[in-house]
């Protein structure tokens, strides 16, 4: 089933404009939404998944109709948002079969079933017996994703799910969501692009509320393709640096240098040599550009 997107729009009492004309075709499989904080990104994840209105616009998923029947898409949606509650005093297996129950699940055995197969899916059935206020970040995360697959969800839609996550819980989950992602349209949203990079084929990248790139990491390399340029400066040049070159990134080296990176379409001067474009850079790029097409 394909998720369509059209013309969507919202603007808060505010006046801030969070989500603007925004079109995106989404597939099966995992789709990345890259854009730093405040980009728009939450807006648009709650609104698919009927929390909120837009002001305009259309969202069909299949042959549902999203914005006038919010029930038949709630009926096949799972959401993971970027915080959610628990019951502290229940074991994971206790609180999931209590969500299977509340989702409908009438039969016990059929709750049993499905209560122990999504905590294999999320490596949590070691723990299903210790209350959920003692899991790690992680592991709530993982569970978050467990009672989100009690209704075998046709649409997965999972909200910067890894911020605040250690390297080995982040690992642990990604690779939770590499697995489901193989059956399900799942949309990703996150700031962090090694998230996009080592999860998703497909992404779009989103900042004030509008789309500025959509296509795969191939496409969007493929597009700066001797366009990026590199090169080593002391780290007391890099204002002057970036006033003459407009630096889209830099990092740090041992010995307190930088590596500069700057989109140019030719060879800036002969201090420069060329980079292999990364998804970083069409990142960078694209907010800086406000727009990079395909």
């Amino acid at each position: 089933m394909e998720l369509n997107i059209s013309n969507l729009t919202k603007t808060y009492d505010n006046g801030v404009k969070a989500l603007d004309d925004i079109n995106l075709n989404i597939g099966p499989g995992m789709f990345g939404l890259l854009g730093p904080n405040g980009a728009g990104k939450s807006s648009l994840m709650r609104t698919i998944a009927t929390l909120q209105a837009p002001d305009s616009g259309s969202i069909q998923f299949g042959d549902i109709d999203v914005l006038k029947d919010k029930n038949a898409l709630r009926r096949i949606l799972g959401y993971l948002p970027q915080e959610f509650g628990v019951y502290p005093k229940l074991s994971a297996e206790d609180l999931l079969n209590y969500f299977a129950n509340l989702k409908g699940i009438a039969n016990s055995q059929d709750r049993k079933k499905i209560v122990k197969e999504v905590l294999e899916i999320t490596n949590l059935y070691a723990f299903k017996n210790k209350s959920v206020s003692g899991y790690s970040g992680g592991m709530k995360q993982r569970f978050g994703i467990a009672q989100m697959l009690l209704n075998n969800p046709k649409l997965i839609i999972v909200d910067e799910p890894t911020a605040g996550l250690d390297p080995a819980e982040r690992h642990r989950f990604l690779n939770v969501l590499r697995e489901i992602g193989a059956q399900h349209t799942v949309i990703f949203s996150t700031h962090i692009v090694d998230d996009v990079r080592e999860l998703c084929h497909e992404l779009a990248i989103m900042n004030g509320g509008k789309v500025l790139f959509r296509g795969s990491s191939g496409e969007g390399t493929q597009l700066l393709d001797g366009k990026i340029w590199k090169k080593k400066i002391e780290r007391a040049d890099f204002d002057a640096e970036n006033a003459k070159f407009n630096i889209i990134s830099s990092n740090y080296n041992q010995d307190n240098t930088l590596n500069i990176r700057v989109y140019h379409d030719q060879k800036p001067d002969e201090t420069f040599e060329y980079a292999n474009p990364i998804l970083e850079d069409v990142y960078f790029v694209a907010l800086k550009q406000d727009a990079i097409h395909v």
